[in-house]
């Protein structure tokens, strides 16, 4: 029987949030933005670099059509040719995670990523942070032609590995991939002090975890693992 653990990958696998809130600010300063501290990444991200810096924007202006304005476009541009350049300058693999990865590559549990990033940035992500081997599919916000919290951002990995819902996992940070992975009928595992401004409990989850390792034990009851 096949098994599965779909990863989010900003807040979850990674703390991404320095190297992030540093491309963000880049180009809050060359557009003429105010800075906004590390902290700030609990409300910008979760739904990609456009949806961040319209985040970040609209707390200060009040753009009619901001979405599909020319400046946020070409700020969304800016932010991502500074990020992929910087993009694990300082990021860091969260605690036990690679014990994690170790284990369930020894369990036979097929590993993917689904993450609101660009997939070319998912991938350059995990092989500079040398984890890229532990995963057999990872699907960015442009992999398909859509994008969690859309459920088929999750379902369609599972189609492609020919998975069952019942054979997997999804762990994740923020309401986003709460709301994926209920939709599609995936049990949830929330990371605690993810990148999402909402508590803990305001999040819908079958499992909480402040530690990878419980991860463990968690696969092994619901994937019935030996």
């Amino acid at each position: 029987m096949e098994n599965c653990i779909i990863f989010d990958l900003d807040g979850t696998l990674v703390d991404t949030a320095p190297d992030l809130m540093k491309a963000h600010n880049y180009v809050m300063r060359k557009y003429g933005y105010p800075e906004q501290p590390q902290k700030s990444i609990r409300f910008l991200a979760g739904r990609g670099a456009k949806q961040m810096i319209i985040n970040s924007v609209i707390t200060h202006d009040k753009i009619q059509n901001i979405s599909n304005s020319k400046m946020i476009n070409d700020m969304t541009k800016d932010f991502i040719n500074f990020y992929k350049n910087n993009i694990s300058a300082k990021s860091q693999l969260n605690k036990n995670v690679i014990d994690l990865l170790r284990w369930c590559r020894k369990k036979n549990i097929h590993l993917a990523v689904c993450t609101n990033k660009p997939e070319y940035l998912a991938v350059k992500l995990l092989r500079e942070l040398n984890i890229d081997s532990y995963f057999v599919f990872v699907a960015g916000s442009d992999t398909f032609e859509f994008k969690k919290p859309d459920p088929r951002h999750l379902t369609n990995i599972l189609d492609i590995l020919e998975i069952k819902k019942n054979n997997s996992i999804m762990v994740g940070d923020s309401e986003t991939d709460s709301e994926a992975a209920f939709q599609a009928k995936i049990k949830f595992i929330l990371v605690a002090n993810g990148y999402t401004l909402k508590d803990e409990e305001n999040i819908k989850h079958d499992f909480l975890i402040n530690d990878f390792n419980l991860i463990k034990e968690i696969s092994l009851e619901l994937l019935n693992i030996k």
